[in-house]
């Protein structure tokens, strides 16, 4: 067998990994480059391959930096299967679409700004894909159950196990017939941190020859829950009860915004806070929060009962999703009492970015930062205290308190990846680390190696074809 790992390979996004094997190949994951001046160009060649010779694909979950190239994988020829868990397809009806709808908006944006370098290349600038080819990348989909054995190809055997990431994420269970043995690839894809809201906890793992493990979190350990909520709880007091203004929390819409709503609550039904009124303004969030309510299988007990508890207590804790442009505008209006949870996570894009406009200027407002936010970013630059911030052109001093809350990570930290590795009964043949910034992998290498005492893992170089046996 030879793996290939095309992106993901010390760095975070980008997953996709080919496996070569006497009955064929296949891929797992086809995700975007995201973050840095060069992605847009690495989107353009990161199928550098002959893409008819792929017999199937498996999708650990919807994340775009793990399923974003899929539209174009078939627009460049792929005519074969995509498997994922059932979850997952319905998330990516969502999520390629609304991909294809914003590669198209760029291209059309950089192709009417900029006259000047248009003129002198005598073209215009192509998307990366279109609308359409999304939706031909959705016609490629196969849902299949967690747990469910399958057969993709010949020689191959495979079975998702759930990886308690996002709604639908698996981790993935691979048998390869080579050279009259059966060989056992394990992809993690993702894996969620355990006693997290809404989502069952990862399942485990017993035996692997071969494993690809993420390191995202590789190198620390998220803020305990508890701690969390204190926070959450007294920048909710501070700012609603005080002061009277509302609460901007940018929050990303798969997940994210979902993990929210069901905390929100539960500091509710505690008595920590007395009542919310909670607006969801992202029409992509609303569309993933019905997904998870109509995948209720996939929750925990502590989140089925608490959303029983939510639909009865609606004048304690009530919600309200918002999707048109209008009724967007008017929350403008609102001088104080909501909660306002609005896309992108990272403050680049989206609704978020009118409600900080009308909010970050006013002292008794507070913005509450709930995820990672990179370099370079505006959300990086209100967690790193910028006086004034630049937005629709306009210079907004920055006089609403922000507050960073952790330990709401959708990722495990590096104590639950290594307790996830621990029920592994032997020290797989090969372990790949990969989905990681280089200090994060690196330094869960060298965990795995001291709390473990198996042999030295690999982080993979991108590109280059490992052969395992």
């Amino acid at each position: 067998m030879e793996l290939s790992f095309l992106g993901a390979a010390g760095e975070v996004t980008g997953s996709c990994t080919l496996v070569r094997h006497e009955g064929g190949s296949f891929l797992v994951d086809c995700g975007l480059f995201q973050g840095g001046r060069d992605a847009a160009m690495r989107n353009v060649r990161a199928l550098d391959l002959d893409v008819k010779q792929i017999d199937f694909v498996l999708l650990t979950h919807a994340h775009l930096d793990h399923s974003g190239l899929l539209p174009r994988l078939v627009a460049l020829g792929y005519k074969g299967p995509i498997y994922a868990t059932r979850a997952t397809v319905d998330l990516l009806g969502v999520m390629l679409l609304d991909s294809a709808h914003i590669q198209e908006k760029e291209a059309e944006w950089t192709n009417r700004h900029d006259r000047a370098r248009h003129a002198r290349r005598g073209w215009d600038v192509a998307p990366l894909y279109t609308v359409e080819q999304a939706r031909l990348s959705l016609s490629r989909l196969r849902a299949i159950d967690y747990e469910e054995g399958f057969e993709p190809g010949r020689g191959v055997r495979c079975r998702f196990r759930d990886a308690g990431h996002i709604l639908g994420s698996a981790f993935i269970e691979v048998d390869l017939a080579a050279q009259g043995a059966l060989r056992r690839i394990v992809f993690s894809g993702d894996l969620g941190q355990p006693l997290r809201p809404v989502l069952r906890d990862p399942e485990f793992v017993d035996h692997a020859d071969i494993l690809c493990i993420e390191s995202t979190y590789g190198n620390r350990a998220h803020r305990q829950m508890a701690q969390t909520m204190d926070e959450l709880t007294y920048a909710l007091q501070q700012t609603l009860k005080r002061d009277g203004g509302n609460v901007i929390i940018p929050s990303f819409a798969v997940g994210r915004t979902q993990e929210l709503l069901f905390v929100l609550a539960d500091l509710v039904r505690a008595g920590r806070i007395d009542k919310l009124q909670v607006v969801v303004d992202s029409p992509m969030a609303s569309a993933v929060t019905a997904l998870t309510v109509k995948h209720e299988e996939l929750w925990d007990d502590e989140t089925r009962e608490l959303y029983r508890w939510a639909q009865h207590h609606t004048d304690r804790f009530h919600v309200r999703f918002v999707e048109d442009v209008e009724e967007s505008i008017a929350l403008n209006e609102c001088r104080g009492g909501l909660v306002i949870i609005s896309a992108s996570g990272m403050c680049e894009a989206g609704r978020v970015k009118h409600h900080l406009r009308y909010n970050l200027d006013r002292r008794e407002c507070a913005v509450v930062i709930v995820g990672f936010q990179a370099a370079g970013t505006l959300g990086r630059r209100l967690v790193d205290g910028a006086r004034y911030v630049t937005l629709f052109g306009d210079r907004v001093p920055v006089r609403a308190r922000i507050y960073t809350i952790g330990g709401l990570s959708a990722h495990a930290d590096q104590p639950a990846l290594l307790g996830w590795l621990r029920h592994l009964r032997l020290p797989p043949r090969r372990v790949f680390v990969v989905h990681g910034e280089m200090t994060a992998a690196t330094a869960f290498c060298d965990a795995i190696q001291s709390a473990l005492g198996w042999p030295a893992p690999l982080i993979p170089e991108r590109g280059q074809a490992y052969v395992v046996r």
